[in-house]
């Protein structure tokens, strides 16, 4: 029988996300700091927001960062769900061990080894690093997340909705649109929000695919922080935060109305 949550686990799980959290935290905190010193608290005051708006730089980085999230989502949102319909709706076809582990293998490969590989290959092809490199390997990188989001949402629907369809004379492109569609919408949906996050925060796979002119915003801030911390980079950050944040509770939203509609 359970006994509840003990004043022992609460402080372990107080720690645990104190330790997650609460630099986070303290990093929105300083964002609103009038000093000039990031670790010397002088007031409250959004005069770094307002700066910010004046750092060309910057606003281009987060410009690129948030095109190439997008785009990337959208790409790695078709190509990872039509993965895992292959994966759980064509059965045990030939090769399907291989394309199962080349699907899942940046899951496990460190993001050098992606970024590296992906560089030579584009060497290899001589083609100029920028926008769409970086889209290229952010849509790999994410299209496996999105497999394995969709894939668990695809092996637990009811076929037997998609039958009873089918058996009323709809066509399978149909079903497919009014039926199967809107029952994967939330792991669709959790799989593009999960894609376009990993994107806009990747550094490592953007500094190998970036050329001139696609300076992402993750690599703008690491060129600044190598010369000093400034209250722009609190800002621009906490503003990074807020649009992840925004955009994953704006996908729980959606994802419960849409069960909700499902269920009524």
């Amino acid at each position: 029988m359970s006994r509840g949550l003990t004043p022992r686990h609460l402080s372990v799980l107080a720690l645990g996300f104190g330790f997650l959290y609460l630099p986070i935290a303290l990093l929105a905190l300083y964002s609103f700091n009038a000093s000039r010193l990031v670790t010397v608290w002088g007031g409250f005051s959004t005069r770094w927001y307002v700066s910010l708006l004046s750092n060309d730089a910057l606003i281009a980085a987060a410009w690129i960062s948030l095109r190439v999230a997008f785009a990337s989502a959208i790409i790695a949102t078709i190509l990872g769900t039509m993965a895992a319909f292959a994966l759980v709706r064509f059965g045990r076809f030939r090769g399907r061990g291989f394309f199962s582990a080349m699907l899942y293998a940046p899951l496990v490969m460190p993001e050098v080894i992606l970024g590296l590989s992906l560089l030579l290959l584009f060497i290899g092809l001589g083609l100029d690093r920028g926008f769409w490199t970086i889209v290229a390997g952010h849509s790999t990188l994410g299209m496996c997340f999105v497999a394995v989001v969709v894939q668990s949402r695809l092996a637990g629907l009811d076929r037997s909705l998609e039958e009873a369809a089918m058996d009323l004379g709809a066509t399978p492109s149909a079903t497919f649109r009014n039926i199967t569609l809107p029952l994967l919408a939330p792991g669709i949906i959790a799989g593009f929000l999960l894609a376009f996050t990993l994107s806009l925060d990747d550094f490592v796979i953007a500094s190998f695919l970036a050329g001139p002119g696609s300076t992402t915003l993750p690599m703008r801030i690491y060129s600044q922080i190598r010369l000093g911390v400034t209250p722009e980079v609190n800002a621009v950050s906490t503003l990074m935060i807020a649009t992840v944040g925004i955009a994953l509770l704006a996908g729980a939203i959606l994802g419960r109305l849409r069960s909700y509609q499902g269920t009524a």
